[in-house]
């Protein structure tokens, strides 16, 4: 076990110093501000791990709006940020990766409603990209809460979930953004107030008789969001600048697929997988709106049900 214990630590300890020597040769090249690095020794291995402060951009802006760097309160927030999200390097990675395969789905629907592409980054925020349900019962990408959700007419049942329908939760997101951004005239209040709701941010607001996020005494949770946001946004768009290194190769990739209309229920859902050639797993991977094992469809409501071209093998 000793062993295996020094082994891992010295795998940590080669791809730290890989990674961040590499960083700092990017920081020396003039393309960002230099950073302070330190050099520290692994007491297992004897290796040096070097740990460097990270260049915050100074033009550093949400949607367009300034970020008051010149206060130390926020460049501290700010700076806390960008370390947690940095020195965090698998999570990092992960969503850098998975970036590439679902940002060209949402990106587009975000430019229809003309919400600026900053927010592809809540979505990061979020739910890392991933189908997750929270404890408190927020769902999907943009994790939506059962309320929210059927405010804006997606399905929500045991049946059938459209909050984990990527395209039409993005659809939700947007104009639940635009709503915001109409009331106070921000998108960083806007992107505060899709975290802790319109009334809390109007409450705060009104309670603390500030105008803007960056003058707001907030929770943890949402005093951490917009700055969480702007950590990730600008480390996932320069990623060599903190240290990460990808080829084209390593971002996860689409499948392409096409869709099969449905206006009737479905009893076995394994069986209408089989009948397209294609496993139960792979169906729910492309439609994780389907919550069970069948379709229930009383309604006779058309549905798309996304397949992958590949393995599709019936006629059109």
């Amino acid at each position: 076990m000793d062993l295996f214990k020094k082994a891992l630590q010295f795998v940590g300890a080669i791809a730290i110093v890989f990674t961040l020597v590499f960083a700092i040769k990017s920081n020396n090249n003039g393309n960002s501000p230099s950073s302070t690095s330190v050099s520290i020794e692994n007491d297992a291995t004897g290796l040096k791990a070097v740990v460097m402060s990270l260049p915050i951009p100074s033009d550093l802006n949400f949607a367009g709006e300034p970020v008051p760097l010149n206060e130390q309160e926020v460049l501290e927030r700010v700076d806390r940020e960008f370390l947690v999200n940095t020195y965090w390097q698998s999570n990092a990675l992960l969503l850098m990766k998975r970036s590439q395969k679902y940002f060209p789905i949402m990106r587009p629907i975000l430019d229809s409603y003309g919400i600026p592409e900053d927010f592809l980054y809540l979505a990061v925020a979020e739910s890392g990209l991933e189908s997750l349900r929270s404890p408190a019962g927020a769902a999907g990408f943009w994790q939506l809460m059962k309320g929210t959700a059927k405010d804006y007419t997606l399905e929500v049942n045991s049946n059938v979930d459209e909050r984990y329908h990527v395209e039409k939760a993005t659809e939700v997101a947007c104009k639940y953004i635009l709503k915001a951004k109409e009331k106070f005239g921000s998108w960083t209040l806007a992107a505060a107030a899709y975290n802790a709701g319109n009334r809390g941010i109007s409450r705060q607001l009104e309670k603390q008789q500030a105008t803007n996020y960056y003058d707001l005494l907030l929770g943890q949770e949402t005093g951490r969001y917009v700055f969480r946001i702007l950590a990730l946004k600008t480390i996932m768009n320069d990623p060599i600048t903190y240290g990460f290194m990808l080829n084209d190769t390593d971002y996860y990739k689409s499948t392409p697929t096409k869709q099969i209309e449905i206006d009737k229920p479905l009893k076995n859902l394994t069986d209408f997988a089989r009948s397209h050639d294609f496993s139960y797993k792979i169906l729910k991977r492309h439609n994780p709106w389907l919550r069970q094992g069948h379709l229930n469809n009383r309604s006779r409501k058309k549905y798309q049900i996304e397949i992958p071209l590949e393995m599709d093998q019936t006629p059109d």
